[in-house]
């Protein structure tokens, strides 16, 4: 089974937040908050604030606080996805990708609306906890199934 440890930023800008568009290999752009897979060795925090600056330019001088947590098991694919998202406002720098896995297109700030409308055609380990994020709410733990051999097909499910 392979694991990995995902951080996700969540930047507050306005009543919304900071968001990046993602090509995926099937060519489609997804939306999801900046962050990504911590290297082996790196703690999370500084993994995170690594990922942001390839992502978004964007130096994080401060984590506020761990918001909630994602776990994802593909079982039928071998693998298992564990996520902690983290919070901030205190940023500084000029937007600038410069994302060594070429997938980060584009970032936006977005309002809370956008920001859900665009979050929508990510996954719903992704636009769930994003949304009851942005709404107020504070579920501190999700999880998640994914049923099936192929990512394009298989099905999520909230366990």
């Amino acid at each position: 089974m392979r694991r990995w440890l995902v951080g996700g930023a969540l930047i507050r800008h306005g009543d919304g937040l900071i968001l990046v568009g993602n090509r995926r290999r099937d060519n489609s752009l997804e939306w999801t908050p900046p962050g990504g897979v911590i290297d082996r060795g790196e703690g999370l925090l500084a993994g995170l604030t690594r990922e942001v600056l390839e992502e978004t330019g964007l130096i994080v001088n401060k984590w506020s606080n761990r918001c909630y947590t994602v776990t994802v098991e593909a079982p039928e694919m071998g693998w298992q996805l564990k996520v902690e998202a983290w919070e901030t406002d205190q940023v500084s720098g000029e937007v600038c990708i410069a994302d060594p896995d070429g997938i980060v297109e584009e970032v936006r700030h977005s309002s809370a609306l956008d920001a859900r409308e665009l979050l929508i055609a990510s996954p719903p380990w992704v636009h769930l906890p994003v949304g009851a994020w942005l709404g107020g709410d504070t579920e501190p733990r999700y999880r998640f199934a994914l049923r099936g051999t192929d990512r394009a097909t298989a099905r999520a499910e909230r366990i």
